[in-house]
């Protein structure tokens, strides 16, 4: 009885030590088919393995849970949600249910989610736009105090954050302190046909009218005569019309997002300083000690500046002037692959993120040569006649998972796990290779990069390398809530547009009603308190911004593309 006692035990013993056994192989045929996905990384397939089986331990506590987030939609989103969350879940057993939205519909969910205290998502992939509402509302975790303590056991220890994040500063506060954590970066840039910059007749012909070599330019007044030269003397290109300018001012939220993405700062509105001037910011919003005190001139904000309503003049002008005729009924969804039709020589507004579409990169496109290299670039944007060294020049899109505050417990923990999953190290390349929006140095700096392996994404990486990365930087902190004053922007420009108001008039409504709304607001951090008003020619007199009115357009400067990127490639910032 003894021994058929132990033979019984001894089977089960087999039995179980070859479940277990067959678990083991079963669940390391899972790590190498993700690893194998996720190529070429900025890892090792060695160090990936460690990477990916510590998400696996880390999850343990939380396996058989379900969690929601969403994100805008661009590609970058989309191979989270259809590639990252089945890994994720097979590699830890978390369920993620990962929506890709408008950007809008991310921003009102979690407006009604912070009105309610009802969880509609774990996290939220949101602009770091709103960090300045994040931090004054507080109304989400602060991810640096949550990395030290209630979620070290979770937090990775191959995160390498900030060291490895391009632009960490996104998504801080003014103290440092991270309220969100960037999954996807794309500069708005300048993007141009190179090969007609580079065509011997067109830079004969450009120098003869305007006097100057034709090249990227670096001023609005560059880019104005380059917006000139295409629509009104090269005219057509192949039998197609060829334009100079390409923009879009369909009335809608876009239009809004359009001008409060630092177009403000290109025209050189605020004040010196990154990562967004101080005490002026491209919003024209005046900040002291960190409390907004106004956005009208009389109040010391330049929000109604001369050099706000040049902006937008100088816009409405483009628009009207030298792109193509549907240009002002468009909006940004559908701005994006028109370039890559062959007919727009040049565009001030071109998002990195757009460079992922089709045409931009199919062999015999209108935009590339037989084997797919690009017949475009993209280097930054021109500056307007105010801007001056030391400001910020132009926008980055921050998409970060941010967390609110509601969000408790082992979903909290959860959440955290799959946010840091989609911004590991592991898969990080692949994911800049599908949707071109990087957020690590070790994505940007890989070996595999060199000047041939870079040219199909026609200056982007070498953007990313260089140190104009930190120019580009997003909304930033002095708006004290980004959902409510951002909405005015769409309304006012609008009416520019379509002439029921001048700029003038536009810019100055926008700035009364920014400032009507500001003295309104009772947040529980740093809330706005409206500065008495001194009046125009008060702050006119003070040095910075608001600028008094510069007379003429300011001076055309161009640069020749790979000078420009012989330039950076000896200034890389690693």
């Amino acid at each position: 009885m003894m021994k058929s006692k132990r033979s019984l035990l001894a089977v089960f013993f087999v039995i179980g030590f070859g479940a277990l056994f067959m678990a083991g192989t079963c669940f390391a045929d899972v790590i190498d088919k993700w690893i194998n996905e996720f190529q070429p990384s900025a890892l090792s397939k060695e160090d990936q393995r460690k990477e990916l089986d510590w998400f696996a331990k880390a999850a343990g506590p939380y396996k058989g849970l379900k969690i929601k987030s969403c994100a805008e939609h661009i590609k970058t989103h989309l191979y989270e949600s259809e590639v990252l969350a089945k890994a994720f879940e097979e590699i830890t057993g978390i369920k993620v249910e990962h929506d890709v939205i408008g950007e809008g519909d991310v921003v009102e969910r979690m407006q009604t989610q912070l009105a309610s205290g009802k969880t509609i998502y774990h996290a939220y992939v949101n602009d770091a736009d709103l960090v300045g509402t994040h931090l004054r509302k507080k109304s989400c975790v602060v991810l640096s105090d949550y990395m030290k303590g209630e979620g070290k056991a979770v937090t990775n220890p191959y995160l390498d954050y900030p060291g490895d994040f391009l632009n960490a500063e996104l998504g801080m506060d003014y103290e440092g302190n991270t309220l969100q954590i960037p999954d996807q970066q794309f500069p708005i840039l300048y993007w141009f046909r190179y090969d007609l910059f580079t065509d011997p007749q067109y830079m004969k012909k450009f120098k003869e009218i305007y006097g100057y070599e034709l090249g990227v330019p670096v001023t609005w007044a560059a880019y104005e005569d380059i917006a000139e030269f295409f629509t009104k003397h090269v005219k057509e290109i192949n039998g197609k019309s060829i334009w100079g300018h390409l923009d879009y001012g369909k009335k809608g939220p876009w239009l809004g997002w359009r001008f409060s993405d630092a177009w403000l700062s290109l025209a050189g509105a605020g004040d010196k300083g990154l990562p967004n001037g101080l005490p002026v910011d491209e919003w024209g919003i005046r900040v002291e000690n960190g409390v907004p005190v106004g956005a009208t001139m009389a109040r010391g904000g330049a929000l109604d500046s001369p050099a706000a309503i040049y902006a937008l003049t100088f816009f409405v002008d483009m628009l009207k002037k030298y792109a193509p005729p549907q240009a002002a009924g468009l909006q940004w969804s559908e701005v994006g692959p028109i370039p890559g039709d062959g007919q727009i020589a040049q565009t001030i507004y071109f998002c990195g993120t757009f460079s992922s579409y089709p045409a931009y990169s199919t062999p015999n496109s209108p935009v590339c040569d037989a084997k797919g290299m690009p017949k475009w670039r993209m280097a930054p944007q021109p500056h307007g006649k105010y801007w001056e060294e030391g400001m910020k020049v132009g926008y980055q899109d921050a998409g970060s998972w941010t967390i609110l505050n509601n969000v408790e417990g082992k979903d909290r923990a959860a959440a955290w796990l799959w946010a840091q999953f989609c911004i590991s190290k592991s898969v990080c390349l692949k994911k800049f290779i599908v949707g071109r929006t990087p957020i690590r140095k070790s994505t940007v700096f890989h070996p595999m990069w060199t000047k041939e392996t870079m040219l199909p994404y026609g200056g982007l990486i070498e953007f990313f390398r260089s140190p104009d990365r930190k120019l580009f930087t997003d909304t930033g902190l002095n708006v004290p809530d980004y959902p409510l004053l951002q909405e005015q922007w769409w309304h006012y420009i609008s009416m520019a547009v379509t002439g029921e108001k001048t700029p003038a008039e536009a810019m100055q409504g926008l700035a009364k009603k920014e400032d009507q709304l500001m003295g309104k607001l009772r947040l529980p951090h740093l809330s706005p308190k409206l500065a008495e008003p001194k009046g125009e020619e008060y702050w006119l007199k003070q040095p910075g911004a608001p600028k008094p009115a510069i007379e003429g357009r300011g001076k055309a400067i161009t640069i020749p593309y790979d000078e420009m990127l012989k330039r950076w490639s000896e200034n890389e910032l690693k």
